[in-house]
């Protein structure tokens, strides 16, 4: 699903993001990314995202070379990944309904399904009741978890997060968590960008850790 070969970047003000980055994520494969703040992490998301472009090295999402990739054909990559963003990027001049279907509506899908599955997405998030919301109205608690609704409303075979608990508290960061296991359940591609060493360690999954752009560990959960 994901290939980052010898992966370096390096922004035009001098900071190196990432240096020499390899790994591979699987499809189905659940996986956290740590470390320190400015390690790289959200530089590697954005990567993914067609949202940067990598200074050397290779980057491949679903079998395609994105730095062979046409700027133009973006978009149609953002279709196949949710991505949660650390400060939500919610539309506030759109009900909580409306952002979480603009990925639908983008996509092209029939408007007598997408009321369904916004309405499932909220759902999933705690959310149900809070549809004809503001976002401006909401917590910053909420309006995080109307992120990842609109993250996941449309199914995507790779869902990306960066920081997706920082506005939570623990028990809601469990509770998204969990959320997350059973998307990847049912075969969703998920990597998740967390400075919560407690939850990552209790979820028992893979964990790339960073420091200062570079790869210095991959733990792979032993064999239950």
């Amino acid at each position: 699903m994901i290939r980052f070969e010898r992966v370096s970047k390096r922004y035009p003000n001098g900071n190196q993001a990432l240096s020499e980055l390899s790994f591979e994520l699987a499809d189905g494969e659940f996986c956290f990314l740590t470390g320190h703040s400015g390690a790289g992490k959200s530089t590697l998301l954005r990567l993914v995202m067609m949202l940067e472009r990598a200074s050397r090295g290779t980057v491949e999402v679903a079998g395609r070379d994105l730095g062979r990739t046409h700027d133009r054909m973006a978009p149609r990559v953002r279709q196949g990944i949710g991505m949660i963003f650390q400060d939500h990027k919610l539309l506030n001049d759109k009900t909580v309904f409306d952002n979480v279907a603009l990925p639908l509506l983008i996509a092209g899908f029939r408007y007598a399904d997408i009321g369904k599955k916004v309405r499932a997405a909220l759902k999933k998030v705690g959310l149900a009741d809070q549809e004809q919301a503001w976002p401006l109205s909401l917590s910053g608690g909420e309006q995080q978890r109307v992120g990842v609704a609109r993250a996941i409303v449309g199914m995507p075979p790779l869902l990306l997060a960066d920081e997706p608990t920082g506005n939570l508290d623990p028990e809601l960061s469990w509770e998204l968590f969990g959320l997350f296991r059973e998307l990847n359940q049912r075969g969703m591609t998920v990597l998740i960008a967390s400075h919560d060493l407690h939850l990552v360690r209790r979820m028992g999954e893979r964990v790339l850790v960073l420091s200062d752009g570079r790869l210095v560990d991959d733990l792979v959960p032993a064999a239950s």
